[in-house]
């Protein structure tokens, strides 16, 4: 599976960019996976193919008005996009201020992190982290139990 893990801005924070290279180096060791900072919504759409003019990508917006999935669900999710899609998947973090309704409306998906609200920063880092215990899930890791 080809994941990207996209967000809009530049990192300020020199520890949200060695937690964001850690997780995407562990996820490495189970799918094809790059994170990439784009410029704003439209690079976004232009990056999932949603412009027609380049490979379309399954897109999943993080979003605190999307559905909530438990770590479990979410491995469950992999594995049926695994299974049933052969699309490259990509999940998107926006910008502090959110996704315009128009790109909610045609994103694949729209996922919440929780009820509560997170720096745009701080969500990237757990959504890597979550993908990473999602995989560890679905291969019998025992990173998922703590032990």
């Amino acid at each position: 599976m080809k994941l990207t893990i996209a967000w809009i801005g530049k990192t300020k924070n020199p520890a949200i960019h060695s937690l964001t290279d850690e997780y995407l180096k562990r996820l490495k060791q189970y799918s094809e996976v790059e994170g990439i900072a784009v410029k704003d919504e439209a690079a976004l759409v232009k990056l999932c193919g949603r412009d027609g003019r380049s490979t379309r990508r399954w897109l999943v917006l993080l979003d605190s008005r999307g559905k909530q999935l438990s770590s479990e669900e979410l491995a469950g999710f992999l594995r049926d996009h695994q299974d049933r899609n052969s699309a490259p998947l990509a999940f998107a973090i926006g910008p502090a201020d959110g996704f315009s309704e128009d790109l909610r409306a045609n994103a694949d998906l729209v996922l919440s992190l929780g009820k509560m609200t997170l720096a745009h920063e701080l969500a990237r880092v757990v959504l890597l982290e979550q993908m990473y215990r999602a995989f560890t899930i679905l291969k019998g890791h025992p990173y998922h139990l703590g032990h």
